[in-house]
């Protein structure tokens, strides 16, 4: 089989650049190695986790909120197994719209484990040789788990292991405070598990803005999520009824499951990637320039095997720009403002720069501004007054250089800040426009109001 693009991997990264590459007029064939396509996010990642996130939600508003609006009810439980099966069909409907789109744009996809065997060949296991002028590499990333004694047993799972329980467990145990780790933890307390978590490092989601961190922990000690941070567990055992997770201070946590969340890793192993002239690091992934491209001139890579960012969002841009330069257009990458949402309840969604890291870049030329939700009508409305809206920007001309979303929505929020700072907006452009009311997106336009000392809809500090 010839093709003018190779693509190794169905993912976001992969997919998105076989379909580029094939409307730029290619001949493409996507290898992967899964019974179907969409990669770790459309099949066990990010799409069925958030699916889960609405029931939680749902669960929420029926339990706790719809008094509040007026709204009686009575005999509220989850229904496991129903919710389960919503999240299967998500994923179903997801993963054959895929198939669909490659379909529809003549993309020929191959189900296989694929290798590279020379500089333009790639071998399906149990198929035929591909031949190819260019290939991009988006095979993703894996779960990683550390080496801790008893950490292999059946009773520790990770995210993938955790999206196909048949029912809640009464305990949850979660290594690793990061982003995964506090979307489960979230989930399942909402659920009805006790959760604990364990994270080494002195806060949640520490390499967040340090204020949303902070707000996530208060949150969660409110809801009654235990929290071990700055401790690390040392070992682990299984008794038969349950599993013990033993930190090094001594402490242990019982419980009936352990999810793993401590990271994951670009899967560069078992690909050939010898046999193309490109190195794959275990742990930083394939070292690309700003077009996508590796040490290799006619080979790209994209995704999370790029070691840039573990994002899917970032990994369609990535696998656009890889398609365009493999089909000889010129694309580069650039310095985008990239969005970091975090479906946790409350939800937390930032761009730019944290507020430490700003005051690193400038000293003291930033200003910060912060609005609550308890003072916007439509969050009071919603019940949802938990968190604030903080934007932060540089003095010297007032360019906006971050924004941090704590609360309802945030991840939907927080693309006005993705457009403000590729746009090299000020923060009086985002202050002084005219947002709808009565709207959460207010809140963005009020926080810069306050940055700039002029609140309309908070009283200004002494």
């Amino acid at each position: 089989m010839e093709c003018d693009v190779l693509v190794l991997g169905g993912g976001p990264a992969g997919y998105t650049a076989a379909i580029r590459a094939a409307q730029l007029g290619g001949r493409v064939v996507c290898v992967e190695r899964e019974p179907a396509l969409g990669g770790t996010c459309l099949r066990v990642g990010c799409i069925p986790t958030k699916a889960w996130v609405q029931t939680a939600h749902a669960l929420h508003a029926a339990t706790e909120l719809n008094a509040t609006f007026g709204v009686e009810t009575s005999g509220v439980r989850l229904d496991f197994p129903r919710a389960a099966a919503f999240k299967d069909e998500v994923v179903t409907q997801m993963t054959g719209g895929i198939k669909m789109l490659f379909k529809a744009n003549g993309v020929e996809w191959v189900n296989g484990h694929g290798r590279f065997t020379g500089p333009t060949t790639l071998q399906v296991d149990g198929g035929e040789t591909i031949t190819f002028r260019s290939a991009i590499v988006a095979t993703g990333s894996y779960p990683v788990r550390p080496p801790i004694p008893g950490l292999d047993g059946p009773r520790c799972v990770d995210s993938t292991g955790l999206l196909a329980l048949t029912e809640v467990p009464r305990r949850l145990a979660v290594l690793g405070g990061g982003i995964i780790g506090c979307e489960f933890a979230s989930i399942f307390q909402r659920f009805g598990s006790e959760v604990s978590i364990v994270e080494m490092l002195p806060s949640l989601i520490a390499q967040e803005d340090a204020d949303a961190g902070k707000e996530l922990e208060k949150a969660f000690k409110r809801r009654g999520i235990a929290l071990h941070l700055g401790s690390r567990c040392s070992s682990v055992e299984d008794t038969g009824t349950a599993v013990v997770a033993t930190l090094e201070s001594g402490e242990r946590i019982e419980a009936d499951l352990i999810l793993v969340a401590v990271g994951r890793a670009p899967v560069v192993q078992e690909l050939g990637l010898e046999a193309i002239g490109v190195t794959g690091d275990p742990r930083s992934g394939i070292a690309t320039d700003d077009r996508m491209r590796t040490s290799a001139a006619n080979v790209y890579a994209c995704g999370d095997v790029a070691g840039r960012w573990q994002l899917a969002h970032t990994a369609f841009r990535e696998g656009e720009i890889a398609a365009e330069n493999a089909m000889g257009h010129a694309s580069s990458l650039g310095e985008p403002a990239v969005p970091r949402p975090i479906y946790t309840d409350p939800e937390i969604a930032a761009v730019g720069l944290t507020e430490q890291q700003a005051r690193n870049r400038y000293g003291d030329g930033i200003a910060v501004g912060r609005f609550p939700w308890a003072a916007n009508a439509r969050a009071v409305m919603t019940g949802e007054t938990t968190g604030w809206v903080k934007s932060i920007h540089e003095t010297a001309y007032g360019e906006l250089v971050g924004l941090v979303i704590v609360g309802p929505h945030a991840t939907d929020l927080i693309e006005a800040g993705v457009v403000a700072i590729d746009a090299e907006s000020t923060v009086e452009t985002v202050a002084d426009g005219i947002a709808p009311h009565p709207t959460l997106s207010e809140a963005i336009k009020e926080a810069g109001l306050v940055a700039l000392g002029r609140p309309i809809h908070i009283a200004r500090k002494r």
